[in-house]
């Protein structure tokens, strides 16, 4: 790598590790581009040379954080048992324990969701494919293992089940809800819409 490429990639990394911080104190909608620059010992032109605006920024700070929460449930999904609700379950428990972990920076992540603003390019929650996918793949196979009917609409069932996950944080902003009161809130979702997923009597 060229000296100038390393420079550049060591500014790209303290201005993430700024906005991390920045972010999760101090909130994203209060947190300035000034400010990240400052506390990252860069220059603002330096900020939007690496990024195009705070909301690639927000996106890449939790694209980097998510990497982490996909190896560890690369390493259980292929593990679960029971039923699908059930799997749906521990999925979204795994989520919650590790998102609780820094739970400002994740409403930031929810609420980016709604800023019309943001660039085609920012990844804020729902432009988040490989969570769909996990949470798809995980309803399909009910569908073959005969738990899920098989002509449910999968990509609704996703968005009910991502909504529903979105819509607990509430309770970390409101009541500072811990990872354990989220998932008993969730599990209730879960059951409410497997009644609408589970096969047809015969």
């Amino acid at each position: 790598m060229s000296a100038r490429k390393s420079q550049k990639e060591a500014t790209r990394q303290r201005v993430l590790d700024a906005a991390r911080e920045l972010f999760e104190s101090d909130g994203y909608e209060a947190t300035t581009v000034r400010e990240i620059a400052k506390r990252a010992l860069v220059s603002v032109g330096s900020v939007f040379t690496t990024f195009s605006s705070k909301g690639d920024i927000l996106s890449q700070v939790m694209a980097d954080r998510l990497d982490a929460l996909y190896a560890e449930l690369d390493r259980v999904v292929p593990h679960l048992r029971g039923s699908t609700p059930d799997r749906l379950r521990s999925i979204f428990a795994i989520h919650y324990a590790f998102e609780t972990r820094r739970t400002r920076l994740f409403l930031a992540h929810i609420a980016a969701a709604y800023n019309w603003t943001l660039s085609p390019t920012s990844r804020p929650y729902g432009r988040t494919p490989r969570l769909k996918q996990v949470i798809r793949d995980c309803i399909a196979e009910g569908v073959t293992r005969g738990d899920v009917g098989p002509n449910i609409n999968l990509d609704l069932v996703v968005d009910a089940l991502l909504a529903s996950y979105a819509w607990t944080y509430r309770l970390a902003a409101w009541e500072e809800a811990d990872a354990e009161t989220m998932s008993a809130v969730m599990d209730r979702h879960i059951g409410l819409l497997a009644d609408g997923f589970r096969p047809a009597p015969a």
